[in-house]
């Protein structure tokens, strides 16, 4: 399994033409299908990243949206023209184009081999869902923005199997003690303390940005 992040704050590949913008939105890429997590904030930015990036809209299987905020949906409407047939998780009901099949989530689920949701979390003024990704040596949880806090969508995400990593935004989360333990972390696009989390893991914390790429069955 293959995760490309092709939306960001932040461009790690400065040579390719990419362009970094407020949002977020990775590529998931597996043996069956491709899943598109987040769109961004906009489409001509993220179909210019996935074209530089040599990754094609036409592949995408599945999107799934994490929360409802204009940073992580802007991207949606520019890939309609591009997907004739894809199903769409979202935690809020929204019309989308008849090429779209809505799934609504509320709990838990399987949505393709090696990856679940969470379902929706509460506890917070704006709901999210998270992805769980099976790897090579365990479970990698994707987050959105994190807004119910990364503590709580880690606890959930246990309940799936043994988490050994994260990646995605983290807003204003602090309690560092909560990322103990894993063997990956890889703060992105919201994340308010990106330096004191490398600093306090500076084995295990990754930079992200667009053109970031981690293989979740291999060796890190």
């Amino acid at each position: 399994m293959k995760l490309t992040i092709v939306y960001d704050n932040e461009v790690l590949k400065k040579d390719m033409g990419l362009k970094s913008d407020w949002g977020f939105a990775c590529f998931i890429q597996t043996d069956d299908e491709s899943i598109l997590f987040d769109s961004g904030a906009k489409g001509d930015i993220l179909l210019n990243n996935m074209q530089k990036l040599h990754l094609n809209p036409r592949d995408i299987d599945k999107i799934v949206i994490s929360h409802e905020h204009w940073d992580h949906t802007g991207g949606l409407t520019s890939l309609l023209s591009f997907i004739d047939d894809a199903e769409l998780y979202r935690i809020e009901k929204h019309s989308m184009d008849e090429h779209i099949q809505l799934v609504k989530v509320e709990g838990s689920q399987q949505i393709s081999r090696g990856i679940y949701t969470t379902g929706r979390l509460t506890g917070s003024p704006v709901d999210e869902q998270s992805l769980v990704l099976q790897g090579q040596r365990g479970w990698y949880v994707l987050v959105g923005c994190s807004h119910p806090g990364v503590e709580n969508i880690l606890q959930r995400a246990q309940s799936i199997g043994n988490i050994v990593g994260i990646i995605g935004g983290f807003h204003g989360f602090d309690v560092f003690s909560a990322l103990k333990g894993l063997d990956l972390i890889c703060p992105c696009h919201c994340t308010q303390y990106k330096k004191e989390i490398r600093t306090a893991f500076p084995d295990t914390s990754s930079e992200c940005g667009v053109g970031k790429t981690i293989e979740l069955r291999e060796e890190t």
